[in-house]
């Protein structure tokens, strides 16, 4: 239960908002309902997350996916890892290779850009940052300029998402199996070990 209820009368944008997420997902988002209360507040998130789908996407949504769960997990947004991993396994991303997001740089079901895009995340999630040039440049070899912003702002949007959910209390609501939603015991940010091996001379 959220530390704050939804109102308990629903205005028009609500139930087509509610309506429109049962179809995609399932049932209503809570964070939708909850955010209701403040007209400004629901519809710059329900907006942006309209256009943000909508839009030309840079990156594969694999790694989209890895990263957006990396985030949710790092900041232990009960609601975001939950509805993070049934979008990674949409994704084509397996159980065990969501359930080994937590340990990523040890883990050989990653490979070596999903694993520095999520070392990224974990950079960009610390207080302070601690995103350095060469991660930087690193990626933007891979990505290019577009998928660079598009992973900076992926990683910003996420850590919106999840910290405004984990502040108001809104828990996991069962879109995936316990096990996989399940909050990790702990997390290592292990930023800046991760970098790409560069063949010598």
């Amino acid at each position: 239960m959220a530390r704050i209820a939804p109102p308990a009368r629903q205005r028009l944008a609500d139930r087509i908002a509610a309506v429109a997420t049962r179809r995609m997902f399932g049932r209503p988002l809570e964070p939708a309902a909850v955010t209701s209360h403040h007209r400004g507040v629901f519809w710059s998130q329900l907006l942006g997350e309209v256009v943000l789908l909508r839009a030309r996407h840079h990156l594969p949504v694999r790694l989209r996916s890895l990263v957006e769960h990396r985030v949710s997990v790092v900041i232990g947004c009960p609601w975001c890892i939950d509805f993070g991993a049934m979008l990674a396994l949409r994704a084509g991303v397996d159980a065990q290779e969501v359930l080994a997001v937590p340990d990523y740089a040890t883990s050989p079901a990653f490979s070596g850009l999903e694993k520095r895009a999520m070392a990224f995340a974990d950079a960009a999630t610390a207080t302070p940052p601690r995103v350095s040039d060469a991660m930087v440049a690193d990626l933007r070899g891979d990505l290019g300029d577009a998928g660079l912003v598009e992973l900076a702002h992926l990683v910003a949007l996420e850590n919106q998402r999840s910290r405004l959910n984990h502040a108001l209390g809104i828990t996991a609501q069962g879109f995936t199996d316990a096990t996989v939603c399940a909050l990790p015991t702990s997390v290592d940010a292990p930023a800046a070990a991760v970098t790409r091996r560069r063949a010598p001379g």
